[in-house]
């Protein structure tokens, strides 16, 4: 298996907003390097037809992909076969023994229901000195910005309790909170226009029900703006709940912001 050669893409400055999104998250990445991409659906940035030595995670096969996305106007044939279809279980268990220089997760971070699980999974499946390039939506500039910023407490307590689903509160403030400006879900800094709700309370108590009936909804869990999230990755770091580190970050552009985290040539935490 081939791990680590020389970079092939040069970090951008972190404020640089000419950089398109994909060189950012392929910063310091390898090609030829074993890889793994979460959830690209049908715009993946590290794609197999591009020479990656990838494998591709998702939530459907490549078949069930294209159905779901037939109708919804974008590029079916982009959608690369998955070598792993996953329903949630933690990574490694799913993955078996391969393990990889680097993992690309473009907004999907804040809808795994357990944020401390998914990075410790991550940390488990990267070679010693690994990448994980995360693109995070910035609450600010997204649906999210009447919603409060996730709190380190609520981190920790639902990766103790070690939850596999959303709760009913959580679904409750999303169906409550989410909204759209200017009749955009997603905008950038200068956009313009009236916010307005997206649901309303008969949504809300309609999902509160179905979660404690044991229904998956595909929410947004976890709540950031790019201050909050590193904040709570050093939190999380310094009370030896993940060993993964920061190692580069790009600042909000459009709607998302950029970091990559790396696991330690040497661990020195032990990990929850």
């Amino acid at each position: 298996m081939k791990l680590f050669r020389k970079r092939t893409h040069q970090p951008p400055k972190p404020n640089d907003r000419r950089v398109p999104r994909e060189q950012i998250l392929l910063t310091d990445i390898d090609k030829q390097s074993l890889g793994l991409e979460i959830g690209p659906s049908h715009c993946p940035i590290a794609a197999k037809r591009d020479g990656f030595d990838v494998r591709v995670l998702d939530h459907l096969d490549a078949a069930g992909l294209r159905e779901k996305y037939a109708d919804h106007g974008v590029d079916v044939t982009a959608i690369e076969e998955v070598d792993y279809v996953w329903s949630g279980q933690p990574l490694e268990d799913l993955i078996g023994a391969d393990r990889f220089a680097w993992i690309i997760a473009s907004h999907v971070i804040e809808h795994v229901p357990d944020l401390v699980g998914f990075l410790n999974s991550c940390d488990r499946i990267l070679v010693p000195g690994g990448l994980l390039s995360l693109a995070v939506p910035d609450k600010r500039y997204c649906f999210d910005c009447r919603r409060e910023n996730t709190a380190l407490g609520r981190v920790i307590d639902v990766a103790l309790a070690k939850s596999t689903n959303h709760s009913a509160g959580t679904a409750a403030e999303y169906f409550l909170k989410v909204c759209r400006k200017g009749g955009q879900i997603a905008w950038g800094d200068g956009h313009t226009g009236d916010l307005e709700t997206v649901h309303g309370l008969a949504d809300a108590l309609q999902a509160m029900a179905r979660v404690q009936e044991g229904h998956y909804y595909d929410l947004h869990e976890w709540v950031f703006t790019p201050d909050s999230f590193r904040g709570i990755v050093r939190d999380l770091r310094d009370l030896r709940l993940i060993g993964l580190e920061e190692h580069r970050f790009h600042d909000t552009r459009g709607h998302e912001f950029f970091v990559t985290l790396r696991k330690p040539a040497t661990p020195k935490r032990s990990v929850a």
